[in-house]
C-alpha cells in the first residue's frame, strides 16, 4: 500500500551505504535542501547513530544489498512509510587490495555483489516508485557510483575496477531505457576521498597518498562533502535534462598526460 502525500511534501532521497562516508553527507546535503533521506546501510548501530545526526527529516532502514529479498522489504517499506521517491544513490561499497593471482572466486564474486549487484537490485526495485514520481513531474532521479578505478587500471584492484566499469556501463544503459519515463540515470567517478574506508586503506599502505596527490593537478584530494554536491545537483531539478553521464571528481586525476616530470 503507497502512503499519500501532501502535495507539498518534501523530495524523498533514498541512499545506500548512508550511515556513512559519502552517502551520510549526501543525505546531509539533501536535507539542507529541504528535502527527506532515507538512509540505508547493513549496520544498524551506525544507522541509528546517522539518523540521530541528521534529526527528524531522515530516518534508517536496515538493508542487505546482495539479497533481493531485503532490498524489495526496504522500498516497499519507503512506499509504505514516505509513499513516494524522488531519488536513489547507490553508495553502498567496500574495498579489497588483491592482484589477480591471489584473487580467489568468492573474494571476486563478494565484491560484484555488493557494487554491482547491489546497484541493480536497489535500482530495478527502486524503479516502479521512481517511475510514480516522475509522471507526477516531480522528477526522478538515480546516481551510481563509480570510480576512477573504473576507466584507469588501478594494480592491486582488478575486482573492484571491474565492478565499478560495470556500475558505469549500467548507468549508460538505464538512461536510455528509462528515459521514456522521464527518470535519469548518472554516475559519478570519484578519486580516492578522505573518508573512513579510505583512511583505513592508507594505513594499512594500500593508496599510497604521496603519488596520488603529485598526479593529481589539483594537489590533494577530494572531502567527502566536494564529492557529495555535484551527487546532490544530479539528483536535483537543477540537472533535469542531464542523464547518462559519468562525471569525474577527481581533481584532473584521470586527464592528467603530463607524464614528463
Amino acid at each position: 500500500m503507497t502512503q499519500l502525500q501532501p502535495a507539498n511534501a518534501p523530495e524523498v532521497l533514498a541512499v545506500t551505504g548512508g550511515a556513512n562516508g559519502i552517502g551520510l553527507e549526501v543525505a546531509r546535503q539533501w536535507l539542507k535542501k529541504g528535502g527527506q533521506a532515507i538512509l540505508l546501510d547493513l549496520h544498524h548501530e551506525a544507522l541509528d547513530a546517522a539518523v540521530n545526526q541528521l534529526g527528524d527529516q531522515a530516518r534508517g532502514v536496515v538493508v542487505d544489498v546482495t539479497n533481493s529479498e531485503s532490498v524489495e522489504t526496504a522500498i516497499d517499506n519507503i512506499a509504505l512509510q514516505e509513499g513516494k521517491l524522488n531519488g536513489l544513490v547507490n553508495c553502498a561499497g567496500f574495498a579489497r587490495h588483491a592482484c589477480l593471482e591471489d584473487l580467489d572466486d568468492k573474494d571476486f564474486q563478494a565484491m560484484f555483489e555488493v557494487h554491482l549487484g547491489g546497484t541493480l537490485r536497489m535500482c530495478r526495485t527502486a524503479y516502479p516508485l521512481l517511475r510514480q514520481a516522475a509522471q507526477q513531474d516531480e522528477g526522478a532521479a538515480v546516481v551510481n557510483l563509480s570510480s576512477v578505478a573504473g576507466t584507469n587500471g588501478t594494480p592491486g584492484r582488478v575486482s573492484y575496477s571491474t565492478a565499478k566499469a560495470g556500475i558505469a556501463g549500467m548507468t549508460r544503459t538505464l538512461a536510455v531505457e528509462w528515459g521514456n519515463d522521464a527518470i535519469r540515470v548518472n554516475a559519478v567517478s570519484p578519486g580516492p576521498t578522505r573518508t573512513a574506508l579510505v583512511d583505513d586503506l592508507i594505513a594499512r599502505h594500500e593508496i599510497q597518498v604521496d603519488p596520488l596527490i603529485k598526479r593529481t593537478p589539483l594537489g590533494r584530494m577530494p572531502t567527502v562533502d566536494e564529492v557529495a554536491a555535484p551527487i546532490v545537483f544530479l539528483c536535483s531539478l537543477a540537472a533535469s535534462f542531464i542523464t547518462g553521464t559519468c562525471l569525474p571528481i577527481d581533481g584532473g586525476l584521470t586527464i592528467d598526460g603530463n607524464w614528463y616530470e
